[in-house]
């Protein structure tokens, strides 16, 4: 993984701690409010959005993704 890309899971675990360090944001299909991507991207300073259930099979490698932890929304751009 490329230092400041998105990193996109279906969720995290602890072995992914050394990838989000490295990441300019997380997006997940499962977990909540005290789930580990959550709590390690809190503790990085790094935007989160956790639950989305859709996140793996609709981003791509090499989209343009932007977005808003705070309201939970994702802009995907197309190359």
């Amino acid at each position: 993984m490329k230092s400041g890309a998105i990193l996109v899971a279906a969720m995290t675990w602890p072995e992914y701690t050394h990838l989000m360090r490295h990441a300019s944001a997380v997006i997940t299909d499962e977990g909540g409010l005290t789930c580990h991507a959550a709590i390690v991207s809190r503790e990085f300073k790094i935007p989160c959005i956790v639950g989305t259930k859709i996140a793996t099979r609709v981003l791509k490698d090499g989209d343009i993704v932007e977005i808003n932890s705070t309201t939970g929304l994702i802009k995907v751009k197309r190359k």
